[in-house]
């Protein structure tokens, strides 16, 4: 390597070229050394090892920017498809994704006929989905659909695009339309789902073979006991899955057996910690036990997740209308009005805290600040001294007290300006 070096740098091209090339069969995936023969290639004139370099590069390395900018030069006269692929490649790189898309859309119209123009298609239907275009996105999948007849993948994409745009029963009839007329033979399993979630759990029993998706499917065309024997026939074979939990605990639920769906609840839990399905199944239990303080919770928790903060603070509050002493309650409560601006309703929460535990320092030095803002000098200086007393050594007593205790004293900068004007007629 170091005599192919030293020869590049005496511009000995030939023999250097020769040298560089005795290493790659050694080194196949190395990026530098395709790179110094790529580039010796260009010098001598030999465009097509050139290509060749650069093409293989960009298969170890699609974002490499130098291999697509060499061979964007190298296919602008010889090959206007895959000049205005690469280039469509590079535009996406780098973020231009409105250049990206002309240059694909230029791409299908150079290509020599619609086989060859189905990568640039592919391109443009992702950066169109990307930015959720997706009528754009469903339009170039179709035309591909045309075309590539034996690929699953526009199927599915089109299926995950109508459900965003049409809804479910597009999805399950283009998948369909896969199987019947495509003879995708996979897609059984996938429609299975899609029948279950369209409440279709007969159709979803006719495709599955998976022993999970064949007990949800019983369960939800009242099957319970045919169901309840599969799962626990299988039970030890999907240990640390959540979704065998989830069915054990949809089966307890509909038997009556809320102690035992709760725990299977706990079990799921721990698996996905994050998962909105722990709460509804939770509140679904507690409106069928007639609980209806922990079932808006729970339905709060569940829009949290989701991400409905107004949602979920409408159920915070129509629990607190069931109970209006619970100390985690109110804290939610006061933080998601906290979170929607609404700092004044927040404050009434914290005080309510406060009358419910006196030593809540948080919500003492909440309504400390929250006093302060609004000009309320001694309301605040009461919060920060209630706190001083339950925690001397907190930061925030310690970095404000003197100064809430100055203006609780001396009144506001604008009252101290007064008096120092007219102190002596005050």
């Amino acid at each position: 390597m170091k005599l192919a070096e030293q020869l590049e740098l005496d511009e000995k091209y030939e023999e250097a070229y020769a040298e560089y090339k005795k290493e790659l069969p050694h080194k196949q995936s190395d990026i530098d050394l395709l790179t110094k023969l790529a580039h010796i290639a260009l010098i001598l004139h030999k465009k097509d090892e050139a290509k060749a370099y650069y093409g293989k590069i960009l298969e170890l390395d699609p974002p490499n920017i130098l291999a697509h900018e060499q061979l964007i030069d190298l296919f602008v006269n010889e090959d206007k498809f895959k000049y205005y692929l690469l280039r469509g490649n590079l535009h996406a790189l780098q973020q231009q994704l409105s250049y990206a898309k002309s240059d694909y859309k230029k791409a299908i119209d150079a290509a020599k006929d619609q086989e060859e123009a189905l990568p640039a298609r592919f391109l443009f239907a992702g950066l169109a989905e990307g930015q959720e275009k997706y009528q754009e996105a469903i339009d170039e999948y179709l035309k591909i659909s045309d075309y590539d007849e034996k690929n699953p993948v526009v199927f599915l994409k089109l299926a995950e695009l109508y459900e965003k745009t049409e809804g479910i029963v597009a999805s399950i009839e283009i998948l369909e339309r896969g199987l019947q007329e495509r003879g995708f033979k996979e897609f059984e399993e996938i429609l299975a789902g899609y029948y279950i979630r369209n409440s279709q759990p007969e159709k979803a029993l006719k495709y599955t073979k998976h022993d999970l998706t064949k007990a949800r499917a019983l369960m939800d065309c009242g099957k319970n006991e045919e169901a309840f024997e599969i799962l626990n026939k299988v039970k030890d074979n999907y240990k640390g899955q959540a979704l065998i939990h989830s069915l054990l605990a949809q089966y307890y639920f509909q038997k009556g057996m809320s102690k035992e769906a709760f725990e299977q609840i706990d079990e799921y839990a721990k698996i996905e910690p994050n998962s909105p399905l722990i709460y509804q199944m939770r509140a679904l239990i507690y409106e069928e036990q007639g609980d209806s303080f922990n079932e808006h919770v729970n339905w709060g928790k569940f829009n949290i997740v989701k991400g409905d903060k107004e949602v979920a603070l409408n159920e915070f509050m129509t629990a607190y209308q069931f109970n209006n002493k619970d100390i985690e309650l109110i804290e939610t409560i006061a933080v998601q009005l906290e979170g929607l601006k609404d700092y004044t309703k927040a404050c009434e929460f914290y005080e309510r805290l406060v009358d419910l535990e006196p030593n809540n320092t948080n919500a003492l030095q909440k309504l400390a600040i929250f006093r302060d803002s609004i000009g309320d000098y001694a309301g605040a200086f009461e919060y920060i001294d209630k706190l001083k007393s339950y925690d001397p050594r907190n930061t925030f007593v310690k970095d404000n007290y003197e100064a809430y205790k100055d203006r609780v004293e001396n009144g506001s900068g604008f009252m101290n300006f007064i008096k120092s004007i007219f102190g002596k007629r005050m």
